[in-house]
């Protein structure tokens, strides 16, 4: 072989290795971006993931009710009686379900303005929870969902009652959806500062599932069949009255002035009050 085709090879050579080092370098740099990519969005989930469960634990906190509030028992019956000292009419009795997605809305638009006739001394107000959604007339998960919030509501102490009501229908699940863990029951009576090992047993062994019972089958025999269900003076409000207390709360006013001025029948019976 001459001298010039020995030097030719020698320049082929070196330029298919260089060719082949590009090549390699290229392969490595697609790698580095690939391993790159996939790194940025296992972070980028991670960060999503963390920000949803975060938004969840910061969206299922305990709502306190800071408004005006009449000194607040429990009757014998497990009803809860709001009523400044010496008012004993009108009486207001309002018959809900936690699960109740209208029991909501009243909550919603018109509780406080409910809480606040009371502190006036405008009214006397009895909250009757009790469970409407029962198998086999509603599938499951919504006796459960019901019962559980029922029962929760009823271990609460009488002067958090505001404050756990509102959570509860803060945080009322969707019809057809769990929902009112116990866990979360829990955690809200510690947002609200009342937790105690009394109210864990409570909730967790379903120790007001009597009471919820006696209060459905006193519901059941007042011919209550839907929610809310709220009565006057021992009569039912008509839907065109609860619709205007739902759509101006400010009509609970004048429902509440004029029912001052009629003579007031004597509403369902609850003499005794407990403070348990």
């Amino acid at each position: 072989m001459s001298k010039s085709s020995r030097q030719r090879s020698a320049r082929e050579r070196i330029a298919e290795e260089r060719r082949k080092q590009a090549v390699r370098a290229r392969q490595r740099k697609l790698l580095l971006g690939v391993l790159g990519g996939v790194t940025v969005a296992a972070v980028a989930v991670v960060a999503v993931v963390v920000t949803q469960s975060n938004a969840s634990r910061s969206d299922q906190k305990g709502i306190a009710y800071t408004g005006p509030l009449a000194p607040t028992v429990r009757q014998a019956d497990g009803s809860i009686l709001m009523a400044k000292d010496g008012v004993t009419a009108p009486t207001l009795e309002i018959f809900e379900d936690f699960q109740c997605p209208f029991c909501k809305k009243l909550e919603d638009t018109a509780g406080d303005a409910i809480y606040k006739a009371a502190a006036d001394g405008r009214a006397r107000v009895v909250f009757r929870p009790f469970q409407l959604f029962k198998a086999p007339a509603h599938p499951e998960p919504v006796p459960s969902v019901s019962r559980r919030g029922a029962n929760a509501a009823l271990c609460t102490p009488p002067g958090k009652w505001a404050s756990y009501a509102k959570t509860l229908f803060a945080h009322q699940p969707e019809e057809g959806r769990n929902g009112f863990e116990n866990k979360d029951l829990l955690n809200w009576a510690r947002d609200l500062g009342f937790y105690s090992a009394d109210f864990d047993r409570c909730v967790t062994g379903m120790e007001k599932a009597g009471d919820i019972a006696k209060a459905t089958d006193y519901a059941q025999a007042q011919r209550v069949n839907s929610t809310p269900t709220l009565r006057l003076n021992g009569k039912d409000l008509t839907a065109e009255q609860v619709n205007q207390i739902l759509s101006a709360p400010s009509g609970l006013e004048q429902i509440l002035t004029t029912a001052a001025s009629a003579p007031s029948p004597s509403p369902s019976p609850s003499p005794t009050t407990t403070d348990k």
